[in-house]
């Protein structure tokens, strides 16, 4: 892919905003050597929490995840938005850690690696806390656990100290902080900064009320003096196009400039968040009295480019008409790479690739999206509002309802599907989605009963909608689009965004094998 690049005058663009684009929440930074290392919360996804790499800050290169073993993570009974929230990436005496919650799972749980690419260890479990715990190593070396508590209103930190080495509790927790009273007070983090400790923690819920606030104390357990405004929120700006700014974590560069990496989202018609929460990046400021700020309404937090000081880069002219960088596209021919994720589990033998054909062999079971169960779905976050994912699919189905194509999911209430299906004895291509409880499809019956057809699966912002080729020359819409609504968190819940991927599933635990070849991810920005 091809990245963003401007200029105005002679300032040249370092990054884009967001940094990550796509179901990227709950970002956590910390830096090892002459690299910056990145995760997010990945909730249903298999493997877990996914892992970056960067030498600035600016240009994020995935290099794998932290949990790939089930028997790190088992997520296959897990709800959709249940599973891995938010986790924190520390590096302490040159090892690696991190903590996290597997929601309805094992709870509360730390791993550690020699190296971030791994292995990690298995899990360390801890008692305490309800979500989103942190790590904090003082300079006495000793271990803090940092973690929300409560739910609602009633949300508050507590914090506890641990053996790191093999996660013996040596104090009770304690609470130590309840933010500005809001509800869902989460995500903390503590820092030691010029002699005193800082406490921040995101408040509001994610969402459109979401806020960034700070404390500080000569302590670690407090009293905390609390910053009488958020640090970092857009909830005074409901017209601006980044929305539910928080769940910040903080980053000092080699520079000694300081960082902050926190979700934020791009609602379309300021409204649905197909994408889900993305990975930003901005400066902090601080203030002549030692206070952090980021964006306090000011609206400086925004997509688009930005030069190494984190000042935004215009076109110029400011002419924002289209340019070649704004595309780009991705070819699958031989392997799943680090962006590919799978819902809940990832079964080898139901992927078999095949590097002479270029292309992968994929066999369903008899889980459907409908399903809060280990459906076979392989899947790349969606990144762009504008896209387009396109396969050329060989598959013959056998039983009734079988089928095998691309689809785009939220979760079970809420996915479209185009590809080939087995109904009334014929091969047909089935066009589908859903909304809630309501669901419609479309059935063309006029197709070839054997051969390859191409598939496109594209989304703008209006909606999600598919097309076919039996030639792979000529192009037919295969009708039936679903409103952008539809696949939306707003109107259908849970905390992801829209994954886009491969599907298959029968009537059986094993359907006929489906083969994908010229798998292309391609956006338009």
């Amino acid at each position: 892919m091809t990245a963003h690049s401007s200029i105005s005058g002679s300032r040249k663009a370092a990054y884009a905003n967001p940094v990550l684009s796509g179901f990227y929440p709950d970002p956590s930074v910390v830096r090892a050597g002459e690299y910056y290392y990145l995760i997010t919360s990945s909730f249903e996804y298999f493997p877990g929490v996914p892992i970056f790499r960067s030498r600035d800050l600016f240009r994020w290169e995935p290099i794998g995840h932290v949990l790939t073993r089930r028997s790190q993570i088992d997520l296959r009974e897990r709800a959709s938005s249940s599973g891995v929230y938010a986790s924190t990436i520390r590096y302490h005496a040159g090892r690696f850690y991190m903590i996290t919650t597997d929601v309805r799972g094992i709870g509360n749980f730390y791993v550690t690696a020699e190296q971030a690419e791994g292995p990690w260890s298995d899990p360390i479990r801890l008692p305490y806390g309800n979500i989103d715990p942190s790590l904090f190593f003082d300079d006495d070396g000793r271990a803090y656990v940092t973690s929300q508590n409560g739910e609602g209103y009633d949300s508050h930190i507590i914090q506890y100290e641990i053996d790191p080495s093999d996660g013996t509790i040596l104090c009770e927790p304690k609470v130590i902080w309840r933010g500005d009273d809001g509800p869902w007070l989460e995500g903390p983090h503590l820092y030691k900064i010029r002699g005193r400790y800082y406490l921040t923690a995101a408040s509001g819920g994610t969402s459109f009320d979401h806020r960034q606030l700070v404390a500080r104390s000569d302590s670690p357990y407090g009293p905390f003096e609390d910053k009488p405004e958020p640090i970092l929120t857009h909830r005074g700006l409901k017209d601006h196009p980044v929305q539910c700014l928080g769940h910040a974590d903080l980053i000092e560069g080699l520079d000694g400039r300081w960082w902050s990496v926190f979700l934020g989202m791009r609602p379309i018609e300021g409204e649905y968040s197909t994408l889900g929460r993305e990975t930003f990046l901005a400066p902090v400021r601080w203030t002549e009295d030692g206070w952090p700020e980021i964006d306090i309404n000011e609206g400086t937090v925004t997509e688009g480019d930005f030069d190494a000081a984190g000042s935004p880069v215009r076109i110029a002219n400011d002419l924002m008409s289209k340019k070649e960088s704004d595309r780009g596209s991705a070819v699958y021919e031989s392997g799943f790479g680090p962006e590919w994720s799978f819902l809940r589990d990832f079964d080898a033998s139901r992927y078999i690739w095949n590097k002479h054909k270029g292309g992968v062999t994929v066999i369903g079971s008899a889980y459907s999206l409908d399903d809060e169960a280990p459906a076979v779905f392989a899947c790349l976050r969606q990144r762009h509002k504008r896209m387009e994912l396109s396969a050329v699919l060989d598959y013959r189905p056998q039983a009734e309802d079988e089928r095998a194509g691309l689809a785009a999911r939220l979760n079970q209430r809420a996915y479209f599907f185009a590809g080939l299906a087995k109904l009334d004895g014929r091969r047909v291509l089935l066009v589908e989605f859903r909304n809630g409880e309501h669901k419609e499809r479309k059935v063309i019956m006029d197709l070839s009963q054997e051969g390859e057809i191409s598939l496109r699966l594209f989304a703008d912002e209006k909606g999600y909608g598919a097309a076919y080729s039996e030639d792979g020359a000529h192009w037919t819409d295969a009708g039936l689009p679903a409103p952008v609504s539809a696949l939306s968190p707003e109107t259908n819940g849970g905390f992801t965004g829209v994954c886009v991927g491969l599907h298959a599933c029968g009537v059986e635990e094993d359907a006929q094998p489906a083969f994908y070849r010229s798998v292309i991810y391609s956006f338009t920005c």
